[in-house]
């Protein structure tokens, strides 16, 4: 029974890390055009350390994305500079986009190992009955 726990939790885990990286993508894309704003970019490593739980992860630290972001030529706008430009944000909404397919993919995938993990457990609960 250990390992039909086992695997639902290393599910939770997954769900829960996706569900995170999906809300720091719906963040970048909501703060595409807003000046200064520097993507959020987040990676996964094994709970195993914290935990001693074996296969969970989790997210790391958020981190900014170092890249520059685009020059807007704007000399109207008050953040211009003597030029006329101002800082946009570093976000692509392409490659945000494309992330955003990916963990919700990946989501996916592990609600269905979860439900299916559920599922035999359940098989064996009943056959254990009879």
């Amino acid at each position: 029974m250990a390992e039909f726990s086992d695997a639902l939790s290393v599910t939770a885990s997954g769900l829960k890390a996706q569900s995170r990286r999906l809300r720091h993508l719906s963040e970048n894309i909501a703060n595409a055009d807003t000046p200064g704003y520097h993507r959020k970019t987040v990676g996964f490593r094994t709970a195993f350390e914290a935990t001693g739980a074996p296969g969970q992860v989790e997210l790391t630290r958020v981190r900014l994305d170092p890249t520059e972001p685009k020059q807007i030529y704007d000399p109207a706008n008050p953040l211009a500079d003597e030029s006329g430009h101002y800082a946009g944000s570093n976000v692509n909404l392409v490659i945000e986009l494309a992330d955003a397919r990916e963990a919700q993919r990946s989501y996916e995938a592990n609600l269905k190992m979860f439900e299916q993990t559920r599922q035999m457990a359940q098989s064996l609960f009943d056959l254990l009955r009879k």
